[in-house]
This record gives C-alpha cells, structure tokens and sequence, in this order.
C-alpha cells in the first residue's frame, strides 16, 4: 500500500492543480497542528496533562484524546477535535431514518435538501461543542491539588470564577466550529475528505510518541517484545486494507425489453456488498459505551486502581471482561449500522422496477431475504474482523505490559481507511485530468 501511494503521489505532484490542492490541504493540516498547541486561557500549563495521565488516560476520554492527537490531554483550544462534528453527523443519520420529513428532505430534495441537512449538522455540531466545552470545564474545575512533574501541586485552573469558565467554553467551542470550517475546506478546496484527512493527521502527530515507547523498549532490551508488536503490526496493516477492499458482489441480470424500434436491457451487472460496511463507527460506538464506567469512576475517584472499574480493576480496561463485553458490543454495533446503512427491500425493489434480477432468484421478497441473508453472513464477518482489531492491541499490552497499545486497533483502522479513500479520491481526479483514449 505504502509504495502505491507514493507513486500516486509522485504522478498527482506533476498536475499543477493537483499540486495546488495538496498544498492547500498540507496548509491547512498545518493550521491545525499549530492550534493544537495553543492552551486554553485560564489553565495551568501541564496541571491538567498531569490530572489526565493519572486519572483518565483509559477511559472514554482516552478515546477522545487519541482522536485529537493529544489536544485533549494538553487543554488546548482544538480539545474537541472533530468529535462534536462525528457526534452531530451521527445523530443526523439516525434522525434521517426515524424521522419521515428528513428522510424525505435527504432523497427527494436533491442539492437544496443536502444543504439543509448540511446547514442542521454545522448548528448541531456548535451546541454540541458547547455541551462538550462545559463538560470538559467542569473535569478543569475540579481538578484540585494536582501534583505536577517538577513537585509542585496546583490547580488545572488558574482562575474558577465566571468569566474564566465563560471564556474556556467559548475558546472550546469556537475551536470545534473552527476545525469543522477547516474540514470543509479541505473538502472543497483540497484533495477531498476534509474531516477524515483532519482525524489522520491528528492520530499519525501521535507517531513521535509511539518511537519514544519503541526506544524505551529497546533501552530495556526487550527486543522480543519490540518485534513481536512490529510483526502484529504488520500482519494487522495487510489484513486491515485487505478486508477494507474486500466485497461480496451479487450477479444482477437485466431483462431484454423493446422501446420503440430499439432494444434496452440485457446486460450483466453485479451489486457489490463491502464486507466492512460499517467502517470504524461500531468500534467507536462500543469504545464510548464499554469505558463509560471507568469514565464515571475516573471523575468520583481519585483513585486510579479502583477494585470494580479502576484502570486495573475487574471491569476496567485491560481485564478480560472488559475485552469480550467490548468485543460484543462491537458485534452488536455492526450489524446495527448495516441495518441503518443498507435496505434490502428498497434495493429488491429498485431492481424490480428497472427490470433487474439475481438469477435464480424470483424479484421482490425472494430477492430481499436472499440480500439480507448474505449481509447477515458478511456483517458477522466484517464486525468479528474490528472486533480482533480492536481487542488484539488491548491483550497484548496486558501481556506485554506495554502502555499505550489499548486504542492502537482503531487508530490503525482510522488511518488505514483514511490513506486509502484519499488515494483512491486523487487517482480518480488524475483519471479525469489525464484520460488516454484510444489513439494514444
């Protein structure tokens, strides 16, 4: 994968308006790695770092932080991330299916009905930032007596009054609509797929990080330990994109029909299922829900090995209840989002309509159950892949003891997916801009 996208690359550099929109995205990935280092006002540099790393670090919040590229844990005014953006789109597309007026304003309202569902997610994703602002100030107020590195022990904020607190819930938010306005800049201007490239880039600025703790392993001489995450890693890379482009096409034959004078129909045809339909969505779904306990206990304790939820408890990251419940629930996830994602009967009935059929399959309700038969199949499948993805990195570093592995799965899915969607969208811009006809 890697030598295929650097000759994209390399092929899409020689276009100059290709080149112009790499720039342009490489500048505004700039922009929003210099944001995220800039604190919020009223915070104690390193107090609430310090508070996260002992307290929260394994806990949804965790999650959070790895999606912002430790902007989160640093207290920065990019701490939100795109996570109110991703909340908000969610929320979305379930509204979509369980609300009739929106449902019809996404497929019959064409341009206009996009820019509306589009204009509603951007109004969603400002309260949500400001819900998530306030909630991350309130974890910053409370935040007492934290001990820092060099000795000394201080609040997370310098200043708990009203103002302050107005102030850093604002600087949040404004921060979240500002990473969102530059996601659709990229988008519009850039190489596409703007908040995807965001989230990429803000998981790989983690990579200096993960050479420190591959350093740290070699000072101790664990060098079995050292290539054996190496060769995981890499078995998992290949796996990951090889399921990532895996699919399950179904033969479509049209029928033969006259209009007029001429002959339509008669072509064969497939429907591709992706066997990972759902993405990364079930393991973030299931991340949020399985460390919400931790969570809780990460804000009612100041203990962090608590005996139940601690980080090293029974049920806290780590243990073997805490992997085979999230293991579950990402089972239980995928098939959720495929069943959101996908309608069997509306494309049964599509095919019918235009003449279409699986062959030795009657149209209508025999072509649907035999549709859903075989999702079912891939979805099982697709969602037993993320759960050994996802589970893989949270047993070995209980094995290892190697901190830093438990969200390693989807960090490698988000990256993995994002670098080939991004490929996949500049080849199919040097197609229209290169074409080679039949004379040449």
């Amino acid at each position: 994968m890697r030598f295929i996208m650097i000759e994209t690359l390399r092929n899409a550099w020689k276009i100059v308006e290709l080149r112009r929109k790499i720039l342009f995205t490489l500048l505004i990935l700039v922009i929003y790695r210099f944001g995220a280092q800039v604190l919020v006002p009223f915070v104690t540099p390193g107090a609430f770092s310090a508070m996260f790393e002992s307290q929260l670090a394994n806990t949804a919040l965790g999650l959070v932080n790895m999606m912002s590229g430790g902007a989160f844990a640093e207290a920065s005014i990019f701490s939100l991330s795109i996570q109110p953006y991703i909340n908000a789109s969610i929320i979305m597309n379930l509204l979509t299916v369980g609300i009739p007026a929106l449902e019809r304003l996404q497929k019959e309202g064409g341009e206009e009905g996009r820019k509306k569902i589009a204009a509603i997610t951007r109004y969603a994703t400002v309260f949500l930032a400001l819900l998530l602002g306030f909630g991350q100030y309130v974890l910053m107020r409370n935040a007492r007596q934290i001990p820092l590195p060099s000795g000394e022990v201080v609040n997370v904020l310098s200043d708990d009054s009203v103002f302050a607190g107005f102030v850093i819930v604002l600087t949040l938010a404004a921060g979240a609509s500002f990473i969102m306005w530059l996601g659709e800049q990229i988008t519009e201007f850039g190489v596409g797929n703007g908040i995807s490239i965001i989230l990429f880039a803000s998981i790989v600025s983690r990579g200096p990080a993960m050479v420190s703790g591959a350093i740290a392993l070699v000072e101790m001489n664990r060098w079995v330990e050292l290539f054996g995450i190496l060769a995981v890693v890499l078995a998992a890379v290949t796996f990951v994109v090889y399921i990532t482009q895996a699919e399950r096409r179904l033969p479509i034959q049209y029928s033969k029909r006259m209009v007029g004078r001429k002959m339509y129909g008669g072509q064969s045809t497939y429907l591709p299922l992706k066997v990972n339909m759902s993405g990364v969505m079930p393991i973030i779904f299931a991340s949020a829900i399985v460390s919400f306990p931790a969570t809780i206990a990460g804000f009612i304790s100041q203990n962090p090995d608590g005996r139940w939820f601690g980080q090293n408890g029974l049920f806290g990251p780590g243990s073997g209840l805490y992997a085979a419940f999230y293991l579950l629930l990402i089972v239980a996830f995928s098939y959720f989002y495929q069943a959101i994602q996908f309608n069997p009967i509306e494309i049964a009935n599509n095919l019918k309509n235009n003449g279409g059929f699986i062959p030795g399959f009657r149209p209508g309700k025999p072509t649907s159950d035999f549709i859903r038969r075989v999702l079912n199949r891939i979805t099982l499948f697709g969602a037993l892949f993320l759960g050994v993805i996802a589970v893989m990195p949270i047993i070995m570093s209980g094995l290892l003891s190697v901190p830093g592995l438990a969200m390693g799965g989807t960090s490698l899915l988000i990256v993995v997916g994002v670098a080939l969607e991004t490929v996949r969208a500049i080849e199919s811009q040097m197609m229209m801009r290169h074409y080679k006809g039949f004379l040449e």
